[in-house]
């Protein structure tokens, strides 16, 4: 007969508490996710739909959700009236352009803040920061009356990419330092020692440890170039007219005009969402990739 010790007695049948708790949290998480990304969702849908009603459809309140759709609201944008094709072009040249000077002066800058021994780095990264404090609407005037009167540019997309290049590189700046700052520094060591130059050094060791922090700063600054309408509303009028200033133009007093807003307002964002969904994965890793210690 074996003896059975009274420490070791196990109870048979009796599920533990703890895989089901966390089985309930998993759960609650979930759906909150659910719950959140519906939240933020439903608005998009609702857009879509209403651009694919006719005009006097989407007016209806409460919506007419049982409607015919229809494709004239997305054809008439490209027509001879109002064609958003020139403001298209117009908004990704001056937000791929901007992007593209961004990060070649954002990448030596953290370079030098973050590998490079400079004294009284943080001072610097502040006084980038100071630059975002301003509020544009403040800054408006002086840079009106400088493009027209000074350098004589109005209605310029070379204005739009310098204004958008300067906005952008502050958060470049800050966003590429805190990436940059995670490349190993014995690898820098190594190639320097082995008589690489800096340029080398950026090109072949750190560019491809940092690129998700590059394509996640490179999308952050695409998205707030395009979305920008501020200044662009102040600067432009007919040649250097942005998407977001051609949607507002659709908004009229004399009829309905909700469903062609709609269908602008999808027009400008599809370009963001294939941007996004494009460096998905490389955003991912970016944003995550200067929290983690």
């Amino acid at each position: 007969m074996t003896a059975t010790l009274p420490g070791a007695v196990k109870h048979a049948g009796v599920p533990s508490a703890k895989p089901s708790r966390r089985r309930l949290r998993g759960f609650a998480v979930g759906l909150g996710a659910w719950v959140i990304g519906i939240v933020f969702v439903v608005p998009i849908l609702y857009m879509l739909l209403t651009a694919l009603h006719k005009p006097a459809q989407a007016q209806t309140y409460p919506p007419s959700w049982t409607a015919p759709l229809t494709g004239s609201n997305f054809s008439a944008l490209f027509g001879d009236t109002n064609n958003i094709r020139p403001a298209l072009l117009n908004s990704l040249q001056a937000s791929v352009v901007s992007t593209i000077l961004v990060l070649l002066l954002a990448i030596p800058a953290a370079y030098a803040l973050s590998v490079k021994p400079v004294r009284k780095w943080s001072d610097v990264m502040f006084f980038f920061l100071s630059t975002k404090m301003l509020p544009p609407v403040a800054g408006i005037l002086p840079i009106y009356l400088f493009t027209t009167k000074v350098i004589d540019l109005p209605d310029s997309i070379v204005v739009l990419i310098i204004l958008y290049t300067s906005m952008n590189l502050p958060i470049a700046v800050w966003m590429m330092r805190s990436f940059l700052a995670e490349v190993p520094p014995a690898i820098i060591e190594a190639a320097l020692l082995d008589g690489a130059s800096t340029l080398v050094v950026l090109r072949k060791i750190i560019a491809p440890i940092a690129a998700p922090g590059v394509a996640a700063t490179s999308l952050i600054c695409f998205i707030f170039s395009w979305n920008e309408q501020l200044f662009a509303k102040v600067l432009t009028s007919v040649n250097a007219q942005t998407a977001p200033v051609f949607v507002t133009t659709l908004i009229q007093t004399e009829h309905s005009y909700l469903a062609q807003l709609s269908a602008g307002a999808v027009m400008i964002s599809i370009p963001v969402l294939l941007a996004g969904f494009a460096a998905q994965d490389k955003l991912v890793q970016g944003l995550s990739l200067g929290a983690v210690k």
